[in-house]
């Protein structure tokens, strides 16, 4: 893999279409993570607002749909195009890699970001955490998702909790389509240290419990995440 190219670029590139057609109702994405990053959004009405790694335009477009003016950006091409076609001209949308600076993005422009499983894919969160604190205006909400560090570490029983370790997966859940999705996964420290570093103020960290929606569509993994958790959400404000 080029030193340039994203990590899970190849992935999410030969997923994108299995991807679109199953996110609005695959259970683990519509009916866990996305209602409680959601319920962490404030008031989106009238504001400009960064959806950080937009995917196929399901956060773009519940944005839109409650008011905001949006820009969505994301490092495959491939999804930023699927975005296109869930929302039109309705959002600016672009390719871009968290992993570089924003530059195309001014200072203090934004009032909220969400970036949901995104940042997963990147192994430092300092300069992904600075670019958006200085995109953000004072008092500016960051609500981000990613997988939940004891989950990630109970699932492979190996390496050190404490360091920020690459790993494998092969994901199975979208159709015929398998990928060997490569992430990051690190203690829960080094993800609120960047933020704190950033200039942010933790709000709020939910570890999320599956919806009764979730319950009806995979009961048996519904009772998995009642018990252990899969995903962590957390909301932050950049310091006046």
């Amino acid at each position: 893999m080029s030193e340039d190219k994203p990590l899970a670029l190849d992935a999410y590139e030969a997923l994108a279409e299995s991807y679109a057609a199953r996110v609005d109702t695959k259970p683990h994405n519509a009916y866990y993570e996305r209602p409680a990053t959601l319920a962490l959004l404030p008031d989106v009405s009238g504001r400009r607002v960064l959806d950080a790694g937009c995917g196929p335009g399901v956060y773009t477009e519940w944005l839109l749909d409650h008011g905001a003016q949006v820009v969505a950006i994301d490092a495959s091409p491939k999804m930023v195009e699927l975005a296109r076609q869930r929302v039109g001209s309705r959002a600016e949308l672009r390719v871009a890699d968290l992993g570089k600076p924003l530059g195309f993005l001014a200072d203090e422009s934004f009032d909220a970001a969400v970036s949901p499983l995104t940042l997963d894919y990147l192994e430092d969160w300092g300069g992904v955490m600075r670019e958006f604190s200085r995109v953000l205006r004072g008092g500016g909400v960051l609500v981000f998702s990613c997988e939940h560090p004891f989950e990630r570490f109970k699932r492979t029983q190996t390496g050190n909790y404490f360091e920020i370790e690459l790993q494998h997966y092969l994901w199975r859940g979208f159709g015929s389509v398998r990928v060997n999705m490569p992430s990051y996964r690190r203690p829960l420290g080094a993800m609120i240290a960047p933020l704190a570093d950033a200039g942010f103020v933790v709000e709020q960290i939910v570890e999320p419990l599956p919806t009764e929606d979730f319950h009806r569509s995979d009961p048996n993994d519904y009772a998995k995440l009642m018990r252990d958790p899969g995903f962590i959400c957390i909301r932050a404000r950049k310091d006046v």
